[in-house]
């Protein structure tokens, strides 16, 4: 008859030990990875930030320039509706894909466009 130490005789298994180094190697691992992770997403939003930003003023200019405009109303208040932005009676949501954008804009009377936020804050 077999004891129960004879059973487990040359059956593998990971020690503690390897176990342990194993859970350290991942932890470096770990370490190394997220802090680059954070970085290059804070990197990407703030190129699609500038994308956004250079896309509503291009928005801007090309409906000053269809129709025949100098000056717009100026907006002061921050806003993500581009259906009155910066009127409803001359909106950019012509000019742009989507009515919303990500970040909010505001606007002097010629036209220049400001970024409030990137909208990933």
């Amino acid at each position: 008859m077999h004891t129960m130490r004879g059973l487990h005789r040359g059956k593998g298994g990971f020690t503690l030990v390897e176990l342990l180094v194993a859970c350290a190697i991942l932890a470096v691992l770990a370490a190394i990875a997220v802090p680059t992770t954070v970085i290059l997403i804070k990197s990407s939003h703030e190129d699609a930030g500038a994308a956004e930003l250079s896309d509503v003023q291009t928005a801007m200019d090309s409906m000053m320039a269809v129709r025949g405009l100098e000056l717009v109303n100026a907006v002061t208040g921050a806003t993500r509706d581009m259906t009155i932005f910066p009127s409803a009676t001359n909106p950019l949501s012509d000019y742009l894909r989507q009515s919303a954008t990500s970040g909010t804009y505001t606007c002097t009377s010629d036209g220049a466009v400001t970024q409030v936020t990137t909208g990933f804050e």
